[in-house]
């Protein structure tokens, strides 16, 4: 088979491309997804990623795991990725955040020019279908449906008035103008018509709307196995469906969008990347470009969870599976409640320390007990926070655990292995614990699940022992200039004619907030870079 265009992973990304590449009629696409179509009922209802995101067992999941972690007690950290068309935002909290204006900023100054505040806010506002309207940060007529919490819970809004009692003001927008403060997110959600309450997933945005679309051909539980080569240039891939290999040719580009994990493990297994890397597995280099894999980085995120003292929460327990059976029969027909929540409704940008120009620190205030991904399942009703740490200076890589295709990459985030990291967690966990033991919550509050005496010694020996990823890798193919850059600003890899890396994996650094939308935009203005070529 030939096409144009071949995509390899539909995940957030993937899916952008595949939708906005084959909207010229003349043009044919082919998107490649390791996993299923993302269609079933646990995708559609938002409450279900509770069923998916610990890998027990294995649903829209490719549960991955981390290398031991020195800085959290030799700690293999388990890494949640999506598998199946959306990827991640399949999985996902739903969660709609760009990060800070800087962010970008930073890249452009850093080496990607055209990455600059001004010049994404575009793509951002193309990509978005707000409930809200369009404005100067907004749009509103994007294939992405991002929604108001309809029915958020009490404790969520007693949250936000517990920051209020911190000195956090509160911000209905943090994608607006100021991103501080405590507030409701915003939801990646169908928000009207017959989807109105189900999650809008990259799939459910960009590609399952397409089915007729003749040009766009989708090849489902299609695993990429290698690229091929020819002349410096990139012709295809090879993949391995129903249990046969069949090669896929590209007349123009072969776009990667595999992941930030993904990515880097496909170009290694095809001979790109460091060459001692590939040497080391038996690899014949076919194009050295030592940056693949390096320069990962994730948010560390370090959770607290009480029981609670009220029902209005989630809970395991048997009149909290009542409570969950009940609302799950009211968002069929409305669209509305328990089971329509992103389970993580609250949300808080803050400044470890006065004097900083932007916030670093992000809190997630979720409305049941989370403890391991919920790999560690507790019956009893309550709710957690989390903190996570929006800048880290630590960097990890991504390697092979093996040439066979079908192993999983090896995968080193090194967590706190920079020591200006630990410091600032520590300082987000005093915050975040004042702010749970505020009198707003007090009509909730029942025992914390891993109580410590409060001593900055006891803090950080419960964070090196619990603290875990919340799910942002990004930086393995960055975009840049210098010789460890993976990409160009146009996102075409170094060194090779016809292969561009576009998903959050280009990322020169973690923006401050969660990367789903960030990674769609990055594909929205791919996808215009790839027509412009």
């Amino acid at each position: 088979m030939e096409f144009d265009y071949v995509i390899i992973g539909g995940g957030s990304a993937g899916c952008v491309l595949a939708a906005r590449l084959s909207e010229a009629a003349g043009t044919s696409v082919c998107l490649i997804e390791a996993g299923g179509e993302g269609r079933g009922f646990l995708v559609r209802a938002p409450a279900m990623v509770a069923a998916m995101i610990s890998g027990r067992p294995k649903i829209n999941n490719w549960a991955l795991w981390s290398t031991p972690q020195q800085a959290l007690n030799g700690r293999r950290v388990f890494q949640p990725r999506g598998r199946g068309l959306g990827g991640s935002s399949a999985i996902n909290a739903m969660l709609y955040i760009r990060g800070h204006p800087s962010d970008y900023d930073a890249w452009a100054q850093a080496g990607a020019e055209g990455w600059d505040w001004n010049s994404v806010l575009p793509w951002f506002r193309r990509a978005e279908g707000n409930v809200r309207g369009a404005s100067g940060f907004h749009g509103a007529d994007g294939p992405l449906q991002v929604a108001d919490q309809r029915r958020p819970a009490a404790i969520t809004h007693a949250f936000i008035e517990a920051c209020s009692e911190n000195r956090i003001a509160a911000n209905d927008d943090f994608n607006g103008p100021e991103q501080d403060g405590a507030g409701l997110f915003q939801v990646t959600q169908f928000h009207s018509g017959p989807q109105k309450g189900q999650r809008c997933s990259a799939a459910a945005g960009y590609v399952h709307p397409l089915a007729s679309r003749s040009n766009l051909t989708v090849l489902t539980r299609a695993r990429a196995e290698r690229l091929t080569l020819e002349d410096g240039r990139a012709t295809g891939v090879v993949i391995r469906r129903r249990g046969r290999q069949n090669h896929i040719r590209a007349r123009r580009e072969v776009i990667l969008s595999a992941g930030t994990f993904g990515s880097p493990q496909l170009l290694m297994l095809s001979g790109i990347g460091p060459a001692d890397e590939l040497r080391a597995h038996g690899l014949d280099v076919a194009h050295e470009l030592p940056g693949v894999g390096q320069n990962l980085q994730d948010h560390l995120d370090y959770i607290i969870s009480y029981t609670s003292l009220r029902p209005d929460v989630v809970g395991l327990n048997p009149a909290g599976l009542v409570r969950l059976l009940r609302a799950g029969m009211d968002w069929r027909h409305s669209g509305e409640g328990l089971f329509a929540s992103p389970m993580a409704e609250g949300c808080a940008f803050l400044r470890s320390a006065p004097g900083l120009s932007v916030p670093d620190l992000q809190l997630h205030f979720v409305i049941g007990i989370v403890d391991e991904h919920m790999r560690n399942i507790h019956f009893s009703n309550g709710y957690s926070c989390h903190v996570c740490l929006l800048r880290p200076h630590s960097r990890g890589s991504v390697g092979l655990g093996s040439r066979h295709p079908a192993a999983p990459p090896r995968i080193d985030p090194a967590y706190l292995s920079d020591p200006r990291d630990l410091p600032v967690l520590m300082q987000g966990a005093r915050m975040m614990e004042a702010i749970m033991e505020s009198p707003a919550l007090a009509p909730w509050r029942g025992q914390r699940l891993y109580p410590h005496d409060g001593s900055d010694k006891a803090r950080e020996a419960d964070i090196r022992a619990r603290a875990d990823t919340i799910y942002h890798p990004v930086g393995t193919c960055r975009m840049g200039h210098d010789d460890m850059a993976v990409t160009d600003p146009q996102l075409r890899l170094r060194g090779l004619d016809g292969l561009r890396v576009v998903d959050a994996s280009v990322m020169p650094t973690l923006i401050g907030g969660n990367t789903n939308a960030p990674t769609i935009m990055i594909a929205e203005r791919a996808a215009e870079l790839i027509r412009m070529a």
